[in-house]
């Protein structure tokens, strides 16, 4: 409290007003455990929608963090940096890409991946898909398919096409001379979890290069061991003109970055900048995510998990209540047959944090740390809810 006015009730009264904040204080976390103001204890499967896949407290980002904000906390790129300098090699390696402009966060990571589409191709349409979410800048949001998002900005830039997700056929007619990129995720996040199916990437980077395009795919929300693997596309058989990433890459520090395959070469000085971007204290948290990460057995324990929950789930939840159970690794997305809304609330009640991908879809992102025990108390609540309750 503050003068008779609570902290919830302050926050509302100065905030912008853009987030619909749930009736909840979260205070403290530990791992996969969030606690709020009255002490109440939740199993968190929001997981910094996305960006905590090492969940809250790490100890080795912890000290990672502590020992580099006692030493440099921000260096610009107009001087060279050891700490910065590891990272890039180290990420770089680590996605099979030859440089990389780092920068804060998803949406900025998807705008400068246009840029330099544009820049290298010396074109301008992108092809973009219908459900994709890649940001809300007007650049990545031009890109995002959610009208309600899109429409209250129009005009946005132009000669930007959107086709279904998944089809080939339309990414073949969608192909033009002026084509400069086609934006891609792995896993529709947003629009729904919607995994790639069997082939799609590797054929629609064979369409792009046929045609003089390039293929960027945007691994913001499924990087960083979400889907079992290091990076998603490393289990498509493809490699990217241009890798978008963010969220858990800086372990809840605000992080992203644009990678960039060789075959494109360097970017010219002074086409793209940012303040913050490549920071040391991004860059060290950054190297001690890929060392829990690279360094452990955490990736795949992350698929076989992943694999036994949505198996658990498409044999447990009834036709009443669901549609679909899909996913990759621990990415999972429940498709319901009525609104997602009222079942975050049921959850929230039961200790159980959750996400909605559209109005029907329960969202899953559990830190990757979490434990047996609580993951599956997590499901099993879940499926309890769901059977049990009209929604």
């Amino acid at each position: 409290m503050l003068n008779n006015i609570s902290w919830n009730e302050l926050e509302d009264l100065h905030s912008s007003g853009t987030y619909l904040k749930r009736d909840i204080q979260i205070i403290r976390g530990e791992g996969a455990l969030l606690w709020d103001d009255n002490g109440r204890r939740y199993i968190d499967c929001v997981g910094g929608q996305g960006s905590a896949n090492l969940g809250h407290g790490h100890p080795t980002i912890l000290a990672a963090i502590q020992k580099q904000a006692a030493d440099l906390i921000t260096c610009p790129e107009l001087f060279h940096n050891p700490v910065r300098a590891r990272y890039q090699a180290e990420l770089c390696k680590a996605a099979g890409m030859n440089r990389v402009f780092l920068c804060n966060s998803g949406t900025e990571a998807n705008e400068g991946a246009l840029k330099i589409a544009r820049l290298k191709t010396e074109r301008t349409g992108i092809i973009a898909t219908m459900r994709g979410f890649h940001g809300r800048t007007m650049g990545a949001l031009s890109t995002t398919w959610e009208k309600t998002y899109r429409e209250p900005f129009l005009p946005l830039i132009p000669e930007v096409t959107h086709i279904p997700y998944n089809n080939l056929d339309k990414l073949r007619d969608a192909l033009n001379p002026n084509t400069a990129a086609v934006l891609l995720e792995v896993v529709q996040g947003e629009g729904g979890i919607h995994p790639a199916q069997a082939g799609y990437l590797h054929a629609a980077a064979e369409l792009c290069h046929q045609n003089g395009s390039l293929l960027i795919i945007d691994e913001v929300q499924t990087g960083f061991g979400r889907t079992g693997t290091l990076f998603a596309h490393q289990q498509d058989d493809v490699t990217p003109d241009i890798l978008c990433v963010a969220k858990s890459m800086g372990g809840g520090i605000p992080m992203g970055a644009v990678l960039l395959h060789e075959r494109l070469g360097d970017i010219a000085p002074g086409s793209h900048g940012s303040t913050f971007g490549g920071n040391p204290l991004a860059c060290a948290t950054g190297l001690a995510v890929l060392d829990v990460l690279q360094n452990t057995d955490i990736l795949q324990r992350t698929l076989k998990r992943g694999t036994d929950v949505r198996e658990y789930l498409k044999a447990h939840l009834n036709e009443q209540s669901t549609r679909e159970v899909r996913g990759r690794g621990l990415m999972i997305g429940i498709e319901l047959r009525g609104k997602v809304a009222p079942v975050l609330k049921t959850l929230q009640s039961h200790g159980v944090l959750a996400l909605p991908a559209g109005p029907s879809v329960l969202r899953l992102l559990p830190p990757l740390v979490i434990t047996d025990e609580d993951l599956w108390q997590a499901i099993h609540i879940i499926v309890e809810v769901l059977n049990t309750h009209a929604f």
